[in-house]
Formats: C-alpha cells, structure tokens, sequence
C-alpha cells in the first residue's frame, strides 16, 4: 500500500501564535481600511450629515451634491488632462533618464562611476535652494510653460540608486561582454537586452515618478501664473480655498458655504486619488518584485 502522506501538526503554541498574528493583521486592515470607508462614504453623503458627524461607515442621505460642485467647475476638467499630460509625459521623461543614467554607473568598466555616483548621491543631502532653483528655471525662460514642472525635478536620486543596485544584481557583466564579442553597441545592448529584462524596476520607477507627478503641487504654485496650465492638485486647492473664506455673509449662508465645504473636500479626495487607485493594481506585482530585487544586493 502506497505511503499515506501525515501532515505535521502544529503544537498549541504555533497555532495561538498564529491566530494571535491573524487578529493583529486584522485590526491593521481595519485600521488602514476604515478611513477609506469613511472618506468614500462621506462623500455620497448629504453635507448636513457629514458636518454633523452622522457619517460612520456608510453613507447617510445619499447625495452626489459634491461631485456635482466639483464636475460642474469647467477647471477641474482642465486640471485633470494637464495632470495626466504631467504624469503621462514627465514619467516618461523621468523614467528614460532615469534607466540611462542609472544603467552606466551600474557597469564596472565606466570609468569614474564612483565619483560621478558620490556627487549624485551628495544632492540628496545638500540642494542649492528655493531661490536659485527658482532663478535657473527663470533663466532658462521655463516660467509659465509645462516644462518648468517636467525638467527640474525630472530625475530623483533615491530612484537613480534602486534602479543601479538593480542593474548590478540582475544584469550580469559577462552578458554584456558576450553582446560586445557578438558585436552588439551599447545602446543596442540596453534597448534589446537590458530594458526587456528590466520590466520589474520600469514598473516600480514608473509607478513612483507618476504618483509623485500627480500629487505635485508646489511647482505648479510657484512656476506657473496661467490657470490652464495649472494641475489637478493646485485646483482643487484653490476650491477648498474658496469654499472656506468668506466675507460679507449671514450665519445662514455661511454655514451652507461651511457644510458644502466639508462635503466638498472629501468628493476631492477621492477624484484626486482615483487614477493612481485604478493604475496601482495593474503594476503591483511588478512594484513588489522590483522594490526586492532592486533594494537587495547579492
């Protein structure tokens, strides 16, 4: 008769172990999940309910007053399409110089790596400033043009290092001393073989320069004076600005302006965050593999 397989049975102590780990794992999900719940809750709700504290779980009176006092403005719109042309194009600006920098500081036979790489890595400590950042994109005539929120925070640093230790790990020096017997350039090397397999850290890169992109806000408020050329975030910054100052009002009004305000902001909130909500899963498990792979070395 063929071996029946026993599985190993736990001890009482490994099993209230685990079940001690499946309750704290459980109140952390919860603890994460809830404002979600609440913020996506609130703003179906009615603005009476959310400025009297009557939303818990799920939604109260339910209402789409908010989007509809977001949508119905014609900049929202606008700052939608300049802030995926930002995330769009200047991840793709990002993530190219990104691969092209970080790819020969990974190669041993690039002389003068290491200085190169110790100047690089010293702009993560020290930064010429507000003021002479704001000159040089002054002088280079970015001002109040879509380039003055792509060029200079195209490249970061801590992006430059994972995707270096990455190329270091995975890309072996004898492949490409084997393209270069076949006769294979540099370029063609990174475009045909390096790139291909590379697919984890692109996908960790380009996830990390879009949400930074799309969550920028600063730039925008100092570079640009044009509002269509303003982003997402500047806008709905303004909104709530707006929705929150007021003068020469009644009690009455002012609390109608008061309670459309707190509905407002959650409506903005989740409109905000809906693009990287819908790209994030689509990428996860190429962020989790990159993020390993890219951060260990050995």
């Amino acid at each position: 008769m063929p071996n029946k397989r026993r599985a190993i049975r736990e001890s009482f102590g490994d099993r209230l172990f685990l079940a001690g780990v499946y309750v704290f794992l459980t109140i952390v999900l919860a603890v994460v999940l809830y404002p979600l719940i609440y913020i996506l809750s609130s703003s179906f709700s009615n603005p009476l309910a959310v400025s009297a504290g009557k939303v818990w779980l799920w939604p109260v009176d339910v209402s789409l007053l908010g989007y509809q006092v977001v949508l119905s403005n014609p900049q929202v719109l606008t700052g939608y399409a300049n802030s995926l042309f930002y995330a769009g194009f200047g991840t793709v600006i990002s993530v190219t110089l990104t691969v092209v920098l970080a790819y020969p500081l990974s190669r041993k036979s690039f002389f003068g790596r290491n200085l190169l790489m110790m100047f690089i890595t010293f702009t993560m400590l020290f930064s010429g400033g507000l003021i002479p950042t704001y000159f040089v994109v002054k002088n280079l005539g970015m001002l109040d043009t879509r380039w003055a929120l792509l060029i200079p925070q195209a490249v970061w640093v801590w992006q430059v290092i994972i995707a270096r230790t990455f190329f270091q790990s995975s890309i072996p020096d004898e492949l490409a001393e084997a393209s270069e017997m076949d006769g294979c350039s540099d370029l063609r090397f990174l475009w045909s073989i390096v790139i291909p397999l590379s697919k984890p850290i692109i996908a960790v890169l380009c996830l990390m320069y879009a949400v930074g992109q799309w969550n920028a806000y600063f730039d925008a408020l100092i570079y640009l004076k044009s509002q269509h050329l303003f982003p997402l975030q500047l806008i709905l910054r303004n909104i709530l600005i707006l929705n929150t100052t007021a003068s020469n009002m009644d009690a009455s009004e002012l609390l109608k302006r008061q309670q459309l305000a707190d509905l407002t902001k959650y409506s903005l909130i989740v409109i905000a965050s809906l693009p990287v909500l819908v790209i994030y899963p689509f990428v996860q498990r190429y962020f989790v593999k990159g993020m390993l792979i890219g951060s260990v070395k050995g």
